[in-house]
């Protein structure tokens, strides 16, 4: 009778053991996928600066977009056709991954996208948080 309940009982503790290991696995793994995507994020998306698309640097990056600095502190309802066409350009020419670098820079020059844009641009950026 003994070597039976012996024998339960190691049969529970592989049991609960192995469970243990597989929640370990299963959080080792998503923390790894969450913490340095392929675009650099650090998953930390409460403090994180591509979170939000502010970085607390002042510096800014260029996407070969140095003409749109003449719509700084311009409401974007008074752009023009060519001026509208301008940015949307430069967006159309972005990769995916450069975009939320492309509003960060945008914000730090004070330049607004059309409405249009800036719809497209954030459904992106939501789209790459989720990968």
């Amino acid at each position: 009778m003994i070597p039976l309940i012996l024998f339960i009982l190691l049969i529970i503790l592989i049991i609960v053991l192995t469970e243990i290991r597989e929640r370990k696995k299963a959080n080792g793994e998503a923390t790894t996928q969450h913490n340095q995507p392929e675009d650099g994020c650090c998953g930390q998306h409460l403090v994180c600066e591509r979170e939000t698309l502010l970085q607390t640097n002042a510096k800014i990056e260029y996407y070969d977009d140095e003409e749109l600095d003449a719509l700084a502190d311009t409401d974007p309802s008074q752009y023009t056709v060519q001026q509208h066409d301008a940015i949307l350009h430069v967006f159309n020419t972005l990769l995916e991954k450069d975009v939320p670098g492309w509003c960060r820079s945008l914000q730090l020059r004070h330049i607004q996208l059309p409405n249009d844009i800036r719809e497209e641009a954030l459904m992106i950026v939501r789209e790459r948080r989720h990968m």
